[in-house]
């Protein structure tokens, strides 16, 4: 929307928005995105073939709920950033928690292991692709959020674009570890954490070009 546009809508008395528009929308993107997501896996990577055993697997479960949490963050962020004078306030601590648990377990582990296991621990056998698959997975539910961002008034876009990369790189974190076979912790603080930063970093750049008025 163009800032004369929006001046002639205010001047002619528009009706306001329906309550509640912004949370309808972004969910609706979310429920467009995330199934997109789940056909890259399946079509380009595939569900691991022991999913139901490593489900009885703490550390398992630990790699899913961490990055699904920086997704619902995400998601909270993104509903307050698409109304214009809405503060964030301390949403980003539900993005935040999740990643100093995660580094927690990580030093706990990297500190137990015998110096010879630390480097398998910390590389595993896919970090040369993992950040990149995440970002790969996530990229329906970010393109469905700017869509519905491009529908409501986010006045701080740069910022708006971030959260948008949070909610699609903690979807396709979560969504990738059905595939992936890494459980370390190191991996997941070092890898994980950084294909999620880097659809933030995405976002962030992108944001103020596609959701500019």
């Amino acid at each position: 929307m163009k800032t004369d546009d929006l001046v002639s809508m205010l001047a002619t008395g528009v009706a306001p928005a329906p309550r509640g528009a912004a949370n309808r929308r972004l969910a609706l993107a979310v429920a467009v995105g995330l199934p997109l997501s789940l056909l890259i896996l399946i079509v380009d990577y595939g569900v691991r073939r022991d999913l139901v055993q490593v489900m009885f697997w703490p550390m398992f479960w630990v790699k899913v709920l961490f990055p699904a949490s920086i997704a619902a963050a995400g998601f909270v962020m993104l509903n307050r950033l698409a109304r214009p004078g809405v503060k964030v306030r301390q949403s980003w601590l539900g993005a935040a928690l999740p990643v100093l648990l995660v580094w927690a377990l990580a030093t706990i582990a990297w500190s137990h292991a015998a110096p010879e296991a630390r480097m398998p621990m910390l590389m595993g056998s896919t970090w040369k692709s993992c950040a990149f698959s995440i970002c790969w997975i996530g990229l329906p539910v970010f393109v469905a959020a700017m869509v519905a961002l491009r529908s409501l008034a986010p006045t701080r876009a740069a910022l708006a674009g971030a959260a948008a990369g949070a909610l699609a790189g903690g979807a396709g974190a979560m969504v990738y570890a059905l595939h992936c076979m890494e459980l370390a912790a190191p991996f997941l603080a070092v890898w994980y954490v950084g294909g999620i930063a880097l659809a933030v970093a995405i976002g962030a750049v992108i944001g103020p070009r596609l959701l500019r008025w």
